[in-house]
């Protein structure tokens, strides 16, 4: 069994293979059990499966960095998650959403990268109006997006861990 803690990188480059249905929906099953402050679930995910609704997110992620290119990196798919900003820990809760998709993802072989962004593109109205297309109604700020496909070459090696930053009382 492989250690997905040691084994999951971040992919920047992909197939136009796309993800099967029951893949990402495991993958989604992971972030609905991560942990959240006082058990109050604050986090939705959107799964953007249709290509020009990547696309347009896509572009608004880059419009942001005052660029053109696609940020995805080709990535077919993309589930944002996002939380309500009337929780206190929901920048917290949305983070640990992002984390479990990301190593539910590495577990069933599916490569990954955590776009950031997604606070800016959601506070756009194109970002809001696929909110509302997706009937997401409420006070909710994009944590992030995870791009989700196939790795297109090979997986970035890890980085050697630093050291010093683990201090023991």
């Amino acid at each position: 069994m492989k250690d997905i803690f040691k084994t999951r990188r971040a992919v920047r480059k992909y197939t136009d293979q796309r993800v099967p249905e029951d893949i990402i929906d495991q993958i989604i099953e992971a972030g609905l059990w991560a942990p959240s402050g006082m058990g109050r679930q604050s986090q939705i995910i959107l799964a953007v499966s249709d290509r020009e609704i990547r696309d347009t997110l896509s572009r608004l992620n880059a419009e942001v960095m005052n660029g053109t290119g696609d940020p995805f990196y080709g990535a077919p798919q993309v589930l944002v998650v996002l939380a309500d900003k009337n929780v206190r820990t929901y920048l917290y809760d949305g983070s640990v959403v992002m984390e479990n998709l990301a190593l539910k993802a590495e577990e069933l072989g599916v490569a990954s990268c955590w776009i950031h962004r997604a606070k800016e593109v959601f506070e756009t109205e194109e970002g809001k109006a696929i909110l509302k297309k997706a009937g997401i109604e409420g006070d909710y700020e994009g944590i992030g997006n995870l791009i989700i496909g196939y790795a297109d070459g090979p997986v970035p090696e890890p980085k050697e861990r630093n050291e010093g930053r683990v201090f023991k009382l």
